[in-house]
C-alpha cells in the first residue's frame, strides 16, 4: 500500500513513563503511517532533549538539533548522513532541494569583540561550513532560496543581497537597496520574484514592491501602496504569479479590535493586476490559504462567528460557506478537500468539504488542538495537542477524511509533530470519489472502545443555566446567530455598529440607542427570564384625622443620579427635623416657649418594593380637624425646614463669637481691627435676629431655638 511508503510522522517530546522498568525521560521518534503505525526501524532515540527537528521539502532528509550537535538522517531508512558538532542550535532548515542546511543560534558577545556569526550554512553531503552571517533576530532568520537553488536572498539593513549557492565563496553577486524595507519574500516557481515590504513612516504610506530576481533592477514590476500597515504577511501561490498581502496595524484606532486592523490585497508579479480584497463582514482576517492549483484562495474573516469565502484569481466570489466559529482554512495537497476549523481559544471543531461539489463531508471534534496538517496523500489529518500551550492531554490523533479516528498516540509533554513531506507527483492521485476509512488501529480500540472507528461522543456540557431555567428550551437571545439565535444589530445601521459606535459582532455585542425589544438587549432594563417583574408600589393613603400621609412610590425608570439626589435630600430633611425642633401645624416653637407642641416626626416608609419616600404629617395642638395630609416632596420639606433655621443659627454663632471677643478685651488681650469691627456690628445682628424670630413666630411658619 502506498501509504506505507509515503506516510511517516515524527514527534518530539519530553516523556516520563516506565517501559520494561527503564525510565525514559526524553524521546524523539519516527513512526510509520497507515496502516501499521510502527516505529521506523534503525532510528534510535537520542536520549537527550531535542530542541527542534526538520524535514527537507522533498522528505528525503530528516535533521534534529541536540544541545551539543546536529544530526542529519535519511528519513526512509533512518541512517545517519552527517553529524555537525555545533552546540546550542535553536533553529535549522533545509534548502528546497536538500543540498544545504542552515542553522541559527542565539547571538552572544565574543571575547575579542568581533561579531558572532550565528547563522551558518552547511553542505549536507560533506558537512562543511560554506558561509556564515550575523543574524540577531530570530524572526525571518533563514536565507531564502529559489526553487532551483540558483539564487539565495537575504535582507540586511534595507539592502537586498543576492548570492549564488553554488559559489558561496564569491559572496554577494547582486544587491538592491530598498529604503525602509522591513521584510522580503522570494516567490516559488521557475521565474522567481522578490516582494519587499516597506512600512509606514512619517506619514508616508506603506507599500509592497515586486522585483524580478533574475534581472534585478530598481524599477519594480509591480507595486501597491496602502495605509494602516505596520507589518505584513506575504503568501505566494505555488506558481509564483500572484501574492496575497495581509497587512496589520499594531493598534486599532477605532478600538474595535485588541489586535489591530487587518486588510487583504492581491498583487500580480507581472504588474497586470492588483486590488484590495473587499470583505462583507467587519472584523479581523483570521486566515488565508491558496489552493494548490494557484487559481483560487479562501479567506476566513470577521468577528465571531467568522465567515469563510472562496475567491478566484480575479477576486470574484466563488462560494460563501456561511458563518461559524472558525479561524483556520486549509486545502489538502491535491486541492480536492477543504478544511475549515476553529482552533486556539475555539472549540476545535473541524468541517471538511469536497471542493468539487462544495458539500460538507463530515465534522470532526478535536478539542484543544495546537497543530493540524494534511498527510501527503490528502486522505488523512494529523491533529496534535502540544506543550507548553497545554501540558495535559498531549498526544497525536490521525483522522480519515471521511471522519473516523484511525490512530491515537498519547505522549506526555509533546512539543512538535508533523508528517514527512512527499512531493504530490510521487503519491497516487486522489480518488474520484471519497475513499472509505481503513480500520482503526488497536490504539483507538483501546482508548475509545470498539465504536465503528469513531470515538464515543460525549454529551456537550453547554453553558451554565440556573436551576430555575433547567429543563426548558434555550431562549433565542442566548443562542449564537449561527445556531438560530436572534441577530442583535442596531436598527438603522448597516455596518454592524450600534448607536454608540461599538460593533455588534453579528450577535455578540450590545448596541445602544434602540428601544427595548422582546429580547431585552438594546437599551432599557434587561429582561431576565424567570425574574419577578418590577411594578411600582404605593403606600396607604391616610384618612381624615388619621395623621397618616400617602406614600409616593419612586418611578421604576429613575436614573442613578435621580435616586442618589433623592436619597441625599431625604437624609437632610431627617437631620433638620431631629436637630431644629418638633414640627407641629407648620410652627416650630422655641425651647421654653408657652405651649408644648405635639407633632409627628417625618417617617420613612420602607414597606413597598419601590424606593422609600418621606411622609411628613401635620399635627394639631388646638384640636382643630386635620384633613388628609398632602404628601410633601423631599425638596420642598428641606427648603421649608432648613432656610430660616440656618439663618438663626448663623446669627447665634456670630453673637457667641462676639461674646468671646468681649471676654478677651476684658482680659486685656489686644484685638485686631477686624475683630473690633465684629463687636461694633453686634447691635445690627441682634436686631436682625429679633426680626427673624418675630417673623417666624407671627407668620405661623417656623420658630427657631434661640441660644
Amino acid at each position: 500500500m502506498s501509504s506505507q511508503i509515503s506516510q511517516q510522522y515524527a514527534s518530539r517530546a519530553t516523556h516520563d513513563t516506565h517501559i520494561n522498568s527503564v525510565r525514559a525521560q526524553k524521546r524523539l521518534g519516527l513512526v510509520h503511517g497507515t496502516p501499521c503505525y510502527t516505529p521506523v526501524k534503525g532510528f534510535t532515540d537520542p536520549g537527550v532533549p531535542a530542541r527542534t527537528y526538520q524535514y527537507s521539502n522533498d522528505g528525503r532528509l530528516f535533521a534534529y538539533a541536540l544541545p551539543t550537535s546536529v544530526k542529519i538522517f535519511h528519513a526512509e531508512s533512518a541512517t545517519l548522513v552527517q553529524e555537525l558538532n555545533i552546540p546550542n542550535t535553536v533553529e535549522l532548515n533545509f534548502s528546497p532541494r536538500g543540498t544545504y542546511l542552515s542553522t541559527w543560534e542565539r547571538p552572544v558577545k565574543l571575547e575579542d569583540g568581533s561579531q558572532h556569526k550565528n547563522l551558518r550554512v552547511f553542505s549536507v553531503s560533506t558537512g562543511q561550513e560554506l558561509i556564515a552571517f550575523s543574524q540577531k533576530s530570530q524572526e525571518n532568520w533563514d536565507i531564502q532560496y529559489t526553487v532551483s537553488e540558483s539564487h539565495a536572498v537575504r535582507l540586511v539593513a534595507q539592502e537586498i543581497q543576492v548570492f549564488r549557492p553554488a559559489e558561496w565563496s564569491k559572496g554577494i553577486i547582486d544587491k538592491l537597496r530598498v529604503e525602509n524595507a522591513a521584510m522580503v519574500s522570494v516567490s516559488p516557481g521557475l521565474n522567481p520574484s522578490i516582494a519587499a515590504f516597506v512600512a509606514e513612516k512619517k506619514g508616508a504610506p506603506a507599500s509592497v514592491k515586486i522585483y524580478g530576481l533574475l534581472a534585478l533592477s530598481p524599477t519594480p514590476t509591480s507595486a501597491k501602496t496602502f495605509f494602516k500597515a505596520d507589518r505584513t504577511q506575504i503568501k505566494w501561490n505555488d506558481l509564483g504569479t500572484q501574492a496575497l498581502i495581509i497587512t496589520q496595524t499594531e493598534v486599532d484606532n477605532s478600538n474595535m479590535s485588541y489586535y489591530g486592523e487587518t486588510s487583504l490585497y492581491l498583487l500580480s508579479a507581472a504588474g497586470n493586476f492588483d486590488c484590495r480584497v473587499t470583505l462583507d463582514k467587519e472584523g479581523p482576517i483570521h486566515d488565508v490559504a491558496w489552493s494548490p492549483n494557484s487559481k483560487e484562495f479562501g479567506v476566513v474573516y470577521g468577528y465571531m462567528p467568522a465567515k469563510a469565502m472562496l475567491f478566484d484569481s480575479r477576486v470574484r466570489t466563488l462560494h460563501d460557506f456561511g458563518s461559524s466559529p472558525i479561524n483556520t482554512i486549509s486545502f489538502n495537497p491535491q486541492g480536492r478537500l477543504l478544511l475549515l476549523a476553529g482552533f486556539g481559544n475555539l472549540a476545535g471543531k473541524i468541517d471538511l468539504f469536497d471542493r468539487r461539489t462544495l458539500t460538507k463531508l463530515c465534522t470532526i471534534d478535536a478539542p484543544n488542538t495546537s497543530h493540524c496538517s494534511w498527510s501527503p496523500c490528502g486522505q488523512f489529518l494529523l491533529t496534535a495537542v502540544l506543550s507548553p500551550r497545554l501540558r495535559v492531554d498531549n498526544g497525536i490523533k490521525v483522522w480519515h477524511c471521511s471522519g473516523p479516528l484511525v490512530h491515537v498516540q498519547p505522549i506526555d509533554e509533546l512539543y512538535q509533530a508533523g508528517w514527512r513531506p512527499t512531493p504530490v507527483d510521487q503519491v497516487p492521485a486522489f480518488p474520484p470519489t471519497i475513499p472509505q476509512a481503513p480500520p482503526p488501529s488497536e490504539s483507538v480500540l483501546n482508548v475509545v472502545g470498539a465504536n465503528g472507528g469513531k470515538p464515543a461522543s460525549a454529551k456537550p456540557a453547554g453553558a451554565y443555566r440556573p436551576p430555575g431555567l433547567r429543563g426548558s428550551a434555550t431562549p433565542t437571545i442566548f443562542k449564537r446567530e449561527d445556531e438560530g439565535g436572534t441577530p442583535t444589530r442596531t436598527a438603522g445601521t448597516g455596518n454592524g455598529h450600534g448607536a454608540n459606535g461599538t460593533p455588534t459582532r453579528s450577535g455578540y455585542g450590545r448596541g445602544s440607542g434602540t428601544p427595548l425589544g422582546t429580547n431585552g438587549v438594546n437599551g432599557g432594563r434587561r429582561y431576565v427570564p424567570g425574574a419577578p417583574s418590577r411594578t411600582p408600589s404605593t403606600g396607604n393613603a391616610g384618612g381624615a384625622g388619621s395623621g397618616a400621609g400617602a406614600t409616593t412610590a419612586g418611578a421604576a425608570g429613575e436614573t442613578a443620579g435621580e435616586k442618589k439626589r433623592k436619597k441625599k435630600d431625604a437624609k437632610k430633611a431627617k437631620a433638620a427635623a431631629a436637630g431644629n425642633g418638633d414640627i407641629s401645624s407648620g410652627v416650630v416653637t422655641p425651647n421654653g416657649g408657652g405651649e408644648e407642641a405635639t407633632a409627628t416626626k417625618p417617617s420613612i416608609d420602607l414597606s413597598g418594593s419601590a424606593r422609600p419616600s418621606i411622609d411628613v404629617t401635620n399635627g394639631s395642638t388646638t384640636g382643630r380637624a386635620v384633613g388628609p395630609a398632602t404628601p410633601v416632596t423631599p425638596k420642598e420639606s428641606v427648603e421649608s425646614v432648613d432656610m430660616p433655621a440656618k439663618k438663626i443659627r448663623n446669627l447665634n454663632k456670630k453673637l457667641k463669637a462676639i461674646d468671646e471677643l468681649k471676654e478677651k478685651a476684658k482680659r486685656g488681650d489686644r484685638l485686631e481691627a477686624t475683630q473690633l469691627k465684629k463687636i461694633e456690628g453686634e447691635a445690627d445682628i441682634r436686631k436682625e435676629l429679633d426680626a427673624l424670630v418675630l417673623l417666624a413666630g407671627g407668620g405661623g411658619g417656623m420658630a427657631a431655638v434661640a441660644a
